[in-house]
């Protein structure tokens, strides 16, 4: 059969593309569907706010008029202004959103991605990046055993492959810890803790939700320094920043997310945010006719097996002292303490974290966690 790629170009192109993930793993029972309205929102240049500064092709395969494919070929202009040894930089583009039934649909696909970016002039392709690095980097390459938490992706295991028999090779792992967050962390890190709660320049406190503006803005710029120098990072816009903000406000809980504070100073945070996965799974990416009542009596008090940590970050002059971890292991604690106590949680997930960030990766093995899932970006030069 001929494989046929198309671009997508209406309203009605944009619902298949975001309904094709559901025939596809609909017999996965490790793949969590998407609502469908945020998932079509990510692709809508007017409800994203990431399209402010980047522009996106999305492609439909097809066979005899059925639908085999899919994929994204996007640029990010804030990228393209990256440092090269960062990961982006000037003339890489990327690809995302890519599933397909069999391996010559996907290289068709691909294929026609890269085509696209040679087209915009780019010069070098990394993927999968769906579609902003802060939504679903990479492709899942191991722990295909369990669903992903909110945020994090999931794949079929046969992509990574697919995509290194195109030529690919691996830019960067990302990783997911996970930990029994019943269980008191080992001695050391409770006598760490302790010291930290005896020194009165360190106060570590809730955000406030009523002051969700106020409280965002501390955290974005703690962010900002503190991940500028990471592979892959690219600061966050005013656009970007109230899409988040819409998207996460309702499973903000104050004790989940810590701000540490050193002579006063706001210095470190850490955002924890419940499986939102585990009320939207049964929902099959629909909030009707009930699905809408369901969620909402979750998102008053919600009780759930996994607490995700999605982002922390500490200021980079303290990056390299004893009190980044000090820091790190309260936040953590209170968190856990509240996550247990609060919320009937008894798994946490750290992540995603680069895989040569030892500091991030020594704290994770400390508190005896361990990797769950790994995720590869691709690099290519086109």
């Amino acid at each position: 059969m001929t494989i046929t790629i198309r671009p997508v170009e209406t309203k009605r192109d944009r619902q298949t593309f975001v309904d094709f993930p559901f025939r596809l793993y609909r017999n996965d029972p490790n793949w969590v569907p998407p609502l469908k309205g945020e998932a079509l929102g990510l692709i809508t240049p007017a409800k994203n706010g990431w399209y402010s500064h980047a522009k996106a092709q999305l492609f439909l395969a097809e066979e005899n008029g059925r639908v085999v494919g899919r994929i994204s070929a996007h640029i990010d202009t804030l990228a393209l202004t990256m440092p090269a040894d960062q990961g982006f930089g000037p003339g890489v583009g990327q690809w995302g959103l890519m599933d397909a039934e069999r391996q010559d649909v996907f290289q068709a696909l691909l294929a026609k991605a890269e085509e696209w970016l040679r087209a915009q002039g780019m010069t070098r392709a990394l993927g999968p990046i769906s579609q902003s690095v802060w939504e679903e980097p990479g492709v899942l390459v191991e722990g295909f055993d369990h669903p992903p938490t909110i945020m994090m992706g999931h794949a079929r295991p046969e992509y990574r492959g697919w995509i290194e028999a195109a030529g690919y090779g691996v830019v960067k792992q990302l990783m997911t810890y996970e930990l029994d967050i019943t269980q008191e962390f080992p001695k050391i890190v409770q006598r760490i803790i302790k010291s930290g709660e005896a020194n009165p320049r360190i106060r570590v406190r809730e955000v406030n939700k009523a002051k969700f503006d106020e409280e965002a803005a501390i955290i974005l710029g703690i962010l900002n320094d503190a991940w500028s120098d990471n592979w892959g990072f690219v600061p966050l816009t005013p656009p970007e920043i109230k899409d988040v903000g819409v998207k996460l406000k309702p499973i903000v809980f104050n004790d989940l997310i810590r701000i540490a504070e050193l002579d006063g100073k706001p210095v470190a945070f850490m955002i924890t945010l419940p499986d939102l996965n585990e009320a939207i799974a049964p929902l099959h990416g629909s909030l009707l006719p009930f699905g809408w009542a369901k969620l909402l009596l979750w998102l008053r008090k919600p009780k759930v097996r996994t607490m995700r940590v999605p982002l922390m970050g500490v200021v980079k002059e303290l990056q390299s002292s004893r009190m980044a971890s000090q820091l790190a292991f309260m936040m953590i604690e209170y968190i856990r303490r509240a996550s247990v106590t609060h919320y009937g949680a008894s798994r946490g997930e750290i992540g995603w974290i680069l895989e040569d960030n030892q500091g991030m990766r020594s704290i994770a093995e400390t508190i005896q966690s361990r990797v769950n899932k790994v995720y590869n970006v691709y690099g290519k030069t086109l």
